[in-house]
């Protein structure tokens, strides 16, 4: 179905086909009715099939239809209540999905704002204080803003909890739930996830009023654009067949890492080699992390080495190889990793690196993975 027609107001429909959204993608098909209905929901979809667009813009649609009385511009300026409230669990999904609602939006004069930590408190504040009507959110900063009494949510009609697995990953439920204690319960309640645990499930079912499902591909799959293979590579040798393969490849490359020592130890390896490379962890300053991930979608650098920091809300067009450096802990994981390349409907190959210790760690991925045939020849 194409955009044009499902009814967005022209201001809506300029920043729709600003950003070069033609046609829904399936989950944007099954999910926008169910949002724009008011109901509360669950969505299980593969990475990269749109669900950003698919609960921004009924949302925005909402906003912007209560803003027809008092007009764009007292929008603009924060002369409204937070309305609508993301959280999700990393700094750069959240500036991604409020650079999303911000080009929506653009014609339509809502005004949003990024809350996250690494940033300054001041401007946060302020926005939160004067009642931004769409926040975009981690769980641990607006923790600490709800603490200190900053701003007001008695007026929120929607929660969205994106990429929820990840939250429960990385140990963000606790605060999850504090935060969900203090909202009003009238409310719209919509949760995203690309795998679907049972604690997830039975959370939401708490806080939600008789919500609608939407599976859209396999439950815990990997996207079916990806193609995946699996390298058997001694450990010592990780390192040189990395280098012949980059040789040889000349789109954009994403390489994981367990741990952040070894992702500044491998992309200084590849620098030393002549490789453009950067890397992504949580030791980065959060303005290096965003020079890293601006200057990747930007071409400057062709590869960029990474933790399981980036396996979450990294968006960048054109990623055409994961190399899983280092086998994922999980199954999750893994999805989460494969899914930064083959998005949109777009082909992409996930390639992973085993030595002989990693058996029992491949042996859990491929569970869930159906991979491709395996080789141990050089690169």
């Amino acid at each position: 179905m194409t955009f044009d027609a499902l009814g967005f107001h022209p201001d809506l429909l300029r920043g729709i086909q600003d950003r070069g959204f033609e046609q829904t993608t399936p989950v944007q098909s099954a999910v926008l009715p169910i949002v724009r209905s008011g109901r509360d929901l669950i969505a299980c979809a593969e990475t990269g099939t749109g669900k950003t667009a698919a609960f921004v813009l009924p949302l925005l649609e909402r906003l912007h239809r209560a803003g027809a009385a008092t007009g764009p511009a007292d929008l603009a300026a924060g002369a409204s209540r937070t309305r609508v409230l993301v959280l999700t669990p990393t700094r750069e999904l959240a500036a991604q999905i409020e650079d999303d609602v911000q080009g929506f939006a653009y014609h339509a004069g809502i005004a949003s704002m990024a809350v996250f930590g690494g940033a300054p408190m001041e401007p946060q504040t302020r926005a939160l204080t004067a009642g931004v009507p769409f926040v975009v959110a981690t769980p641990g900063r607006l923790l600490d803003h709800m603490r200190a009494s900053t701003g007001s949510f008695d007026g929120l009609e929607a929660l969205v909890l994106d990429e929820a697995d990840r939250m429960l990953d990385m140990g963000f439920w606790p605060d999850v739930r504090r935060i969900v204690s203090g909202l009003p319960s009238e409310r719209q309640t919509l949760l995203f996830s690309a795998t679907m645990p049972d604690e997830i499930v039975g959370f939401a079912k708490a806080i939600m009023r008789d919500p609608a499902f939407v599976q859209v591909g396999e439950r815990n799959a990997a996207a079916r654009t990806i193609t995946h293979a699996v390298e058997t590579v001694p450990a010592g040798e990780k390192t040189d067949w990395l280098l012949r393969f980059l040789r040889r490849e000349t789109g954009s490359v994403l390489v994981f890492v367990r741990t952040k020592r070894g992702a500044e130890r491998l992309a200084s390896q590849l620098s030393a080699r002549k490789i453009r490379v950067t890397s992504l962890h949580a030791d980065r300053e959060q303005r290096d992390r965003t020079q890293a991930i601006e200057g990747f979608r930007a071409g400057r650098y062709q590869v960029l080495v990474g933790t399981d920091l980036a396996a979450r809300g990294l968006d960048v067009d054109g990623i055409t190889h994961v190399v899983n450096y280092d086998v994922p802990h999980s199954p999750e994981t893994y999805v989460h990793r494969a899914g930064r390349t083959g998005r949109a409907l777009a082909t992409g190959t996930a390639v992973t690196l085993v030595s002989p210790g990693e058996e029992r760690a491949l042996a859990a991925v491929t569970r869930t993975v159906s991979f491709g045939e395996r080789s141990s020849s050089p690169a």
